[in-house]
């Protein structure tokens, strides 16, 4: 074969070797941008997943929070409720010993019957009047005899300290039974009343228990959502750090097949000028042209790498979405509903509170003692028990209820639970699982027990 001809297949081959070293960068460069526009959406997903993630632990951390919250109420509730039951036993034995009290104030009673009695006997021995004996005889139980004997002056003036001690008596042994019975009954009301209490107390939780659950089921689901994405960014990450790195490898073995054709061609034209020196120019303008085309190559080579690199920068992740959120503004619904804002989430449920200056300072209401409140500092004075708040104002249907109307529902008892109507099919009251909030009565727990009551303060 002629030295030229050697040449022309020389270059030939270079052409084509380096030919092949840029296009198979070029493919697996695109590769590359397909890959990296994946991951950009899957970042995204990512990153909107953790949003998620952190919204819902906010909320479970509110739920345990208020869970906390109605644990403590419940406690509360039930020492009150063994409290009360202790009262009961001790009123019980106030009883016990009363009828004994009752028992020896009978005997005293029926000894200064007989006493009358004999002394009535005695009269008649000494020369009483018949007439006089027949009345007192006569008599068929001790009140009417107590009476005959009270009519009769003789008697009256010679046992008059034995009635009035009779009459004493009995006016303490009844003044006893009445006050003792009256505190019974008070007690046994209270402690069906805290037992009611107890059992509203004990759905809020169980309802607040089952939100809870249903938040860490959402969040165990968004966190394997997320781990699932990771992973296949992983995935991606790995897979155009092996194309790169196969790229690199491609690179090298080209360029040390270009470097030994390089010499191959330079050895060759060095044999050609030192044997023919006519052929020696001839021979050196392929020669040229090779090397012209071969740095026209590497030229094209180092623009392909540049605009490889300009599309890998330009498929960078794109920014993650931003969730803003806007707060209501709450509407001007009076006095009244403003002035308990200072106490939600800063105070606590307890029965009876809200009647006294250090429970107020330290944010302790029932739910009718609050509503009391808030309209005095209104200028407005209210009852502080829900079945007299049903009457301090006109009653009204539910369809036209608006904010500052009293509404009630039917929680332990009927007409149990009273706030104040704030609008949106919201309420502020002090329940006894939160203390002062603004409760929602479309749905949930309060949707259920609302009665439809709604009273408009006068």
């Amino acid at each position: 074969m002629s030295l030229k001809k050697k040449l022309i297949v020389l270059n030939t081959t270079i052409m084509l070797g380096l030919g092949s070293a840029f296009a198979i960068p070029s493919v697996k460069a695109e590769s590359i941008t397909d890959i990296q526009s994946q991951r950009t959406g899957i970042q995204s997903d990512i990153s909107e997943a953790e949003q998620v993630i952190q919204q819902l632990k906010k909320e479970q951390s509110k739920m345990n929070a208020q869970i906390a919250q109605i644990e403590s109420a419940m406690k509360e509730n039930d020492q009150k409720i063994k409290d009360t039951k202790q009262e009961i036993k001790d009123t019980e034995k106030d009883i016990e010993s009363l009828k004994k009290e009752i028992k020896a104030l009978e005997e005293r009673i029926a000894k200064r019957e007989e006493v009358l009695k004999e002394r009535a006997l005695s009269f008649q021995e000494s020369g009483g009047d018949v007439e006089y004996l027949e009345v007192v005889l006569g008599s068929k139980s001790f009140g009417e005899f107590v009476n005959r004997v009270g009519a009769v002056a003789t008697i009256v003036e010679a046992d008059q300290q034995i009635l009035s001690e009779q009459e004493a008596d009995k006016a303490d042994l009844e003044k006893k039974q009445a006050t003792v019975e009256k505190k019974l009954q008070s007690l046994k009301d209270m402690e069906v009343e805290l037992k009611g209490m107890q059992s509203q107390i004990e759905d809020q939780k169980a309802e607040t228990v089952n939100m809870k659950a249903k938040i860490e089921k959402k969040e165990s689901e968004t966190e394997a959502l997320k781990q699932s994405l990771e992973n296949k960014d992983a995935g991606l990450e790995a897979q155009i750090a092996s194309i790169r790195e196969n790229i690199k490898k491609e690179e090298e073995r080209k360029a040390s097949e270009k470097a030994d054709l390089d010499r191959v061609a330079e050895e060759v034209n060095s044999s050609n000028a030192s044997s023919e020196g006519s052929s020696s120019s001839s021979s050196e303008e392929p020669s040229s042209s090779s090397k012209g085309e071969a740095s026209a190559k590497s030229s094209s080579k180092a623009e392909s790498s540049s605009n490889s690199s300009k599309d890998s920068s330009a498929a960078k992740p794109a920014a993650s979405k931003t969730e803003t959120s806007s707060k209501p503004s709450s509407a001007n619904t009076g006095s009244a509903i403003t002035a308990g804002y200072k106490y939600i989430g800063n105070s606590s449920y307890k029965f009876g509170g809200g009647r006294t200056a250090s429970d107020i300072a330290n944010g302790l209401f029932d739910c009718s003692a609050f509503v009391a409140w808030a309209y005095k500092q209104a200028g407005v004075n209210l009852p502080a028990s829900t079945d007299a708040l049903k009457g301090a104002g006109r009653q009204v249907s539910d369809s036209q209820k608006q904010p500052g109307d009293l509404v009630f529902f039917n929680t332990y008892k009927t007409d149990g639970h009273v706030g104040i109507y704030v609008g949106g099919g919201k309420f502020i009251g002090s329940q006894s699982s939160t203390g002062v909030a603004i409760a929602n009565m479309n749905s949930g727990y309060w949707a259920g027990v609302y009665n439809g009551r709604v009273v408009r303060v006068n």
